[in-house]
């Protein structure tokens, strides 16, 4: 593992929303279908051209592409790859987004063999389309993924009554990545793991002292996923330093609150009880640091203030570069707007382009001007930086949007 080497084709990516879980309400997700992404994906594909985002994150879908048991079909992707061949873009594959087969006891043993065989399947039909190292993240989002399930009504049928099962279901799906990633090198031994959660700062409400430890204790919470694929905790479930490979963090204004009101420290009203974001990168990198690759995986806002974010966490970029933090790249997620996953019918406005019907029926992409006027500019003050300007971009092509 190497902080400095050049994995991605480019330092500014986009990620396209793939949640394809059974909502609350029973109702099969597939994001990349309702938003038209994988029916115009050509399309979509060539309006990141302009601002130079040749690296892309896509998520395939356990749940859609092993429609039997033990039998798969990721046919489906094919429009993907060859967009993504055609306007020569590199392809980072989550293999499970909150979604698997219905039959599936989540619990079982069985779930760790059939994610392990699905995983090493996935691989198998991508392997040939990778022509640099093929970057996968196995499971997204292991912590939010076992606190959804367990502790919420995000993620049909399970919910609050496991509550008691979360932490022992954070170490199934450990469990699953690590086999799932030993799958996957026997199919291709070249394939590199981007692991990626939220990156989190919890606080006792003012006046609340007591809460304090307890907001504490689960503020380093986050890391326990991490440290178990690491092996640095509970090394009974396999963990060992070389399933940690990539560091993915994922960030938005929500991701700061307190503990017990769960009341959200507000970013666009200058809470000044906010962790600055430099900090909490500089205590990952800290903590997992040791070469190994650090990358915002996912980061954006909503309506109008996504401009003003951008450019607040490029500023906070810098900042951490000149404290010693070695940042691959930044993704912008969603690039393309989504819906909500409990209201489908409403769109948060998220996106460098948010979707607007027509009365045909085609779900027609807009820009929104004043994001992309923000993030054109960011790309040139990040680009003009010291540690940035050595960034060697992947094929000698340029990283940043090139004005004309």
């Amino acid at each position: 593992m190497n902080a400095n080497e050049n994995l991605f084709y480019s330092f500014w990516q986009g990620g396209y929303e793939g949640a394809d879980h059974v909502n609350s309400t029973g109702h099969p997700l597939d994001m990349n279908d309702s938003n038209q992404h994988r029916m115009r994906v050509r399309e979509d594909y060539l309006h990141l051209q302009p601002f130079g985002i040749r690296t892309i994150r896509e998520s395939i879908g356990w749940r859609m592409a092993e429609p039997t048991p033990n039998h798969y079909d990721f046919s489906f992707l094919e429009p993907l790859i060859e967009a993504a061949q055609e306007f020569d873009l590199q392809i980072l594959w989550t293999l499970c987004h909150y979604g698997w087969p219905r039959d599936i006891d989540i619990f079982s043993a069985g779930f760790i063999e059939r994610y392990a065989r699905y995983a090493a399947a996935a691989a198998e039909f991508l392997a040939p389309f990778s022509k640099s190292e093929p970057v996968y993240t196995p499971i997204n989002e292991i912590s939010f993924l076992a606190y959804a399930t367990c502790e919420t009504t995000l993620i049909h049928p399970y919910g609050p009554h496991l509550r008691e099962r979360s932490v022992e279901f954070k170490r199934q799906l450990v469990r699953a990545a690590i086999a799932g990633m030993e799958a996957i090198w026997k199919v291709d031994p070249r394939a590199r793991f981007l692991h990626v959660d939220p990156l989190i700062h919890v606080i006792a409400p003012e006046g609340r002292p007591e809460l304090a430890e307890v907001a504490e204790h689960v503020r380093l919470s986050q890391y326990q996923a991490w440290d178990m694929l690491a092996g640095a905790i509970e090394p009974e479930l396999g963990g060992a330093s070389k399933y940690l490979d990539i560091i993915g963090v994922n960030y938005y204004h929500s991701n700061q609150w307190e503990w017990e009101t769960f009341n959200t420290l507000f970013w666009h009203l200058k809470d000044p009880r906010r962790k600055p974001f430099k900090d909490m990168l500089a205590e990952i990198n800290q903590r997992y640091g040791h070469g190994r690759p650090l990358v915002i995986a996912e980061t954006s806002h909503v309506g109008s203030g996504r401009g003003e974010w951008i450019a607040d966490i490029t500023e906070e970029v810098i900042q951490a570069a000149q404290e010693g933090v070695v940042l691959q790249g930044i993704c912008l997620y969603p690039i393309l707007d989504r819906h909500g996953w409990e209201n489908l019918d409403h769109w948060h406005r998220s996106g460098l382009w948010d979707i607007h019907p027509d009365p045909q029926g085609n779900l027609v992409r807009v820009m929104d001007k004043r994001y992309a006027k923000s993030l054109v500019e960011a790309q040139w003050r990040l680009a003009k930086t010291p540690y940035y300007q050595t960034f060697q971009p992947h094929q000698d092509q340029p990283i940043f949007y090139q004005k004309h």
